[in-house]
């Protein structure tokens, strides 16, 4: 969470770390804030799905960059808008930038400032009264985006009661993403993105030990949600990245000590509920854009960009109700064993 004390923007190295609420600069209303993502992007997905669980879609536009190309080593020239290399530069799914007609992510970020040294990522939140960039730091989104535009939804309504971060469950929330966040949701990048045998091999266990967690500690709380009956934002985090895993994390970046589908009951069936069962899961979720991002944007990793049909189908149907009756997996590799214990002093067997 952003602090008084916090630049909004430090200057060209910085991000922004603005925050909608009724006293700052950025006060909720409707139609004045455009959020720019990538469906690709497992952050941007996270602030993609709080506009849908609150059901923003009215008050907040999108505008949504294609998935490849994304340019050099550097970064440069970045993500894409369609019709950035001609009328016939299409893409299904991605739009036009709705407010500046750009071609490129980057020209957003120098209507900010026209200095930014920093990476041209998404999401970023733009405020179109002030003509600047709210936040773009997608874990700072996640904390104060579902509370923030509580006062344009009905009262008594659903989508303003879901607290994402509620203050019973922020002890529990605060440990757990910590070690979410390390270890497995930037752990896939740490290990896709290895320059040597080594550190892929220090890295993949680590990985498969979260998952292994993650696994046990969904079935003793029961589900349908990580901590048992609320969906936090624990959930969205732990989507955005498990979504992928089958799809592109395996294969592509090589996590491929197992499977969700194969390997972890436990999480298969969450995930399943998530997408087939809450409202804005499956929506939010396109497996095109998420496949040929990664299998089209990283010539390093695949240098014939050829795109892998499976897995089929990408999500399968039908789920448990009852979590703690479902007998949790886990990979036992002495080398993930050995990092599970090291990480979270639990074992495959243990009790969490």
């Amino acid at each position: 969470m952003t602090s008084a004390s916090k630049a909004i923007h430090a200057g060209p190295e910085d991000s922004w770390h603005g925050v909608v609420s009724p006293d700052g600069p950025f006060q909720p209303e409707a139609g004045r804030y455009h959020l720019y993502i990538g469906l690709f992007c497992p952050f941007a997905h996270r602030a993609y799905l709080v506009r849908h669980l609150k059901d923003l879609q009215d008050a907040i536009g999108v505008s949504v960059v294609k998935p490849y190309p994304k340019g050099n080593d550097q970064g440069w020239p970045g993500w894409q808008f369609p019709g950035a290399n001609g009328p016939d530069d299409v893409y299904e799914g991605a739009t036009a930038d709705k407010l500046f007609g750009s071609k490129f992510m980057h020209e957003v970020y120098f209507k900010a400032d026209p200095e930014y040294k920093g990476r041209y990522s998404v999401p970023v939140l733009w405020d179109t009264k002030t003509g600047t960039i709210v936040n773009n730091e997608s874990h700072e989104l996640l904390r104060w985006m579902p509370t923030a535009f509580n006062s344009l939804l009905p009262e008594g309504s659903p989508e303003r009661q879901l607290d994402l971060y509620p203050e019973h469950l922020r002890a529990k929330i605060d440990e757990i993403s910590e070690w979410m966040q390390r270890d497995l949701n930037t752990g896939v990048y740490k290990a896709g993105f290895a320059r040597t045998q080594g550190e892929y091999e220090e890295n993949v266990p680590t990985v498969f030990a979260a998952l292994n967690h993650l696994e046990f500690l969904m079935q003793q709380n029961g589900g349908p949600y990580i901590l048992g009956k609320e969906l936090t934002e624990l959930d969205l985090r732990a989507y955005a990245t498990i979504v992928r895993f089958d799809a592109i994390y395996v294969q592509h970046f090589k996590c491929n000590l197992g499977t969700i589908r194969g390997n972890y009951p436990v999480i298969h069936n969450w995930l399943k509920n998530l997408y087939w069962n809450v409202p804005g899961f499956k929506e939010t979720t396109d497996f095109k854009h998420i496949k040929e991002n990664y299998t089209k944007s990283h010539g390093d990793i695949n240098p014939l960009a050829i795109t892998p049909l499976g897995p089929f189908p990408d999500i399968e149907a039908g789920s448990n109700a009852e979590f703690s009756s479902i007998k949790p997996g886990s990979i036992d590799h002495p080398a993930v064993l050995a990092r599970q214990k090291d990480l979270y002093r639990s074992g495959a067997t243990s009790s969490l």
